[in-house]
């Protein structure tokens, strides 16, 4: 059965000259599959130039708004971006699966929050920050959201409102990299030295209960090892990469990755049935599965979502590269279809893993 349901969008709203957002009506009998956490995404799909194109966007909705809303931003040489913001709105549909991801916030017992936001790596965090303030009236939220001018900031206006609506509760610092501002210390890119800098000056560990970073690949290694350095429990940080721009690239698939007799034998089970697939030498799983008309969950096939998320139940396999996954999960053999090579002749992975 199909994990994506035809949506109809009722409202588009544009939020910057490069950026739109869209809300989906959830049917009465789709609510609860539809219901979400504050900070998790959808995964949409549709066909774009004959071909199928599909891609995850956070929720940019509260909880206390009765909506269901993504946000999507126009990048050079994305299709599906640029599809949104040039041929979508109000009447459009789009097939839509229900919520994942764990960027997510425990609500309750007046925490202080801080997050670390660059572009559209704001979109989940507002959903977060939306919902914990109208859910709890002792909770926090400091924002330090990164862009390059006052004119790219995306739901600058809704920022405004909300820390109207929570006088003393709010507190957002844009840092711009190419518009100055009087405070110098908000004046240039959002990286490690001036995360290391904010923390000191306006977030100090003593004062947040947690860290959460979301952006691009160099921003969030950048972000991490700031936090660690300042005295933050790996505990307490939370991260979503929203791109893998500065990452470096993969390594080349070397003889490790080659299964012992050149092709491999990978069952998956999903939704508690199993399906048989033939991995030749060198391959992705995921690439082998959908050219043998096996539908893998996924979204990004980059690494970065993980929704392709499995347990290895028997064998092994090498990972390319992993975004997402946290250290226990790959202690306890969890990996990423979209990134995995067999290194054995067979092996077994459980899609329905917890």
């Amino acid at each position: 059965m199909s994990r994506f349901h035809s949506l109809t969008i009722v409202d588009r709203r544009q939020e910057t000259a490069d950026s739109v957002s869209l809300a989906f009506a959830v049917p009465e009998a789709l609510r609860e599959e539809f219901a979400y956490q504050p900070g998790q995404y959808l995964t949409v799909q549709a066909t774009i130039d004959g071909e199928e194109c599909r891609r995850s966007y956070s929720i940019c909705s509260g909880l206390d708004e009765n909506e269901l809303r993504i946000a999507v931003r126009r990048i050079e040489g994305g299709r599906f971006s640029r599809f949104a913001n040039d041929a979508l709105g109000a009447g459009a549909r789009l097939d839509v699966a229900a919520p994942e991801g764990r960027f997510t916030a425990e609500i309750g017992a007046g925490r202080h929050y801080a997050f670390f936001a660059a572009g559209s790596g704001v979109t989940p965090v507002l959903s977060i920050v939306r919902s914990l303030l109208a859910a709890d009236a002792g909770a926090r939220a400091t924002l330090f959201y990164g862009n390059r001018t006052t004119a790219s900031i995306m739901f600058r206006e809704a920022l405004e409102d909300l820390k109207d609506r929570h006088l003393g509760r709010l507190a957002v610092f844009h840092v711009l990299s190419r518009e100055s501002q009087e405070i110098d210390l908000l004046n240039g890119r959002l990286d490690g030295a001036r995360i290391g800098l904010l923390l000191r000056a306006v977030a100090p560990p003593t004062e947040v209960d947690a860290y959460f970073l979301c952006g691009p690949f160099g921003m969030i290694e950048d972000g991490r090892r700031a936090l660690l350095a300042a005295g933050v429990e790996p505990s307490r940080i939370k991260a979503e990469l929203f791109s893998t721009g500065g990452a470096p690239a993969p390594a080349p698939p070397t003889a490790a990755h080659v299964a012992h007799d050149g092709e491999a034998q990978v069952d998956c089970i999903l939704e508690g049935r199993t399906h048989r697939l033939s991995v030749a030498a060198n391959a992705l799983v995921i690439e082998a599965a959908h050219a043998q008309g096996f539908e893998i969950p996924h979204s990004c096939k980059g690494g970065m979502c993980c929704t392709c998320r499995c347990r290895v139940l028997e064998g092994a396999v090498a990972m390319d590269v992993n975004y997402s996954l946290e250290p226990w999960e790959i202690e306890a053999g969890y990996v990423l279809a979209c990134q995995s090579r067999p290194l054995t002749p067979k092996v077994t992975l459980d899609f329905d893993a917890a």
